[in-house]
């Protein structure tokens, strides 16, 4: 697929609706051992933080038809292409929303307060520039563990329009805050499983279910609760079999319906619970053309090959802080 360049509204709603890169970290009022990696203060305020417009300002016509089109494939991708899909039957069941909430309207959290860490200058990218559509792709082939649609089909390009729509208000160039997951302090031991196992059975378990089987509708088409492992989950390409990923998730957004400014879980609990949802079962799917460049693999990218000589336990678990100093001092002292 040629890769072509986004205009920059659709690049800031990709920030949400398919992941940005650029990962900013805040510690204030965080439990547990943590370290911030050499922290330097980000000004910004509460009142900044970017807001998807409501859908009742979709324009009308047949361009805000394909607008409310995309948008209910995001909120309700499931109902359209999953396992009792009305246009496809190759895909999880899940749907975009229940990842990029309120369908890609609501921001991730606070990911641009606190602390900013000096490790992404190593950046985490997989190679050439993504256009939309391939971002897209990604997200089904590996969050949705299925096939993806068709580029030009009239599905991609009302995912395209609603993304464009939601994106219209930002000014070009800018990268609205509260886009992207914040990237949470590593702590300066390995991720616990075991600690997370008994942190699912009480923050998590009442939603996703005691077998992490998520919760669907009435209907039985599309999930509520997404599940977090087993055969319907996302599989081991996604972006939150990155413990890093599903860690600042979670502490920003889960439970369901917490506010960033006021977390139910610590830093360190969100690191041991996905620590414990990550060693689960779930579908295998690895992509081994995504690091070209295995220097540029994220520390906790959780399988090989590595440019060190750290195990893949540490890779996925961590601890991570060594592998961070190693690739710090190299890129100080490249030729040692």
């Amino acid at each position: 697929m040629k890769n072509k360049a986004m205009p920059a509204a659709i690049v800031a709603v990709l920030l949400l609706l398919v992941g940005g890169e650029l990962m900013l970290q805040r510690m204030n009022g965080r439990s547990g051992k943590i370290s911030g990696e050499g922290a330097m203060p980000v000004a910004a305020t509460a009142d900044s933080l970017w807001q998807g417009p409501d859908s009742s300002a979709i324009p009308a016509g047949s361009i805000g038809e394909l607008i409310r089109y995309g948008q209910d494939l995001i909120a309700r991708t499931g109902y359209y292409y999953g396992p009792a899909g009305i246009i496809s039957r190759k895909q999880n069941g899940m749907n975009c929303q229940n990842c990029h909430l309120n369908a890609g309207r609501q921001p991730w959290g606070n990911n641009f307060g606190g602390v900013r860490s000096s490790y992404p200058k190593f950046k985490e990218r997989r190679g050439a520039v993504e256009d939309i559509a391939q971002r897209i792709a990604d997200c089904f082939e590996r969050s949705l563990n299925g096939e993806a649609p068709d580029t030009i089909s009239r599905e991609v390009q009302a995912m395209t329009a609603y993304m464009e729509w939601l994106g219209a208000g930002v000014p070009k160039g800018k990268k609205p805050a509260g886009a992207g997951i914040e990237a949470i302090p590593y702590l300066e031991r390995a991720a616990d499983p075991a600690k997370g196992k008994r942190l699912y059975g009480v923050k998590c378990q009442s939603c996703h279910g005691p077998e992490g089987a998520g919760l669907k509708d009435k209907d039985g088409r599309v999930y509520i609760y997404p599940p977090l492992w087993g055969d319907h989950s996302y599989n081991t390409g996604a972006s939150l079999y990155r413990l890093s990923r599903l860690a600042g998730f979670m502490l920003n957004n889960m439970p369901m319906g917490t506010d960033y400014r006021k977390p139910v879980l610590s830093a360190e609990e969100a690191w041991d619970l996905a620590a414990f949802i990550d060693s689960q079962p779930r579908p295998v799917k690895e992509f081994g053309e995504d690091w070209p460049d295995i220097s540029l693999k994220p520390v906790d990218h959780p399988y090989g090959p590595f440019a060190d000589s750290y195990p893949t336990q540490q890779h996925k678990y961590g601890p991570f802080l060594p592998i961070v100093r190693e690739r710090e001092a190299k890129h100080k002292n490249p030729s040692k």
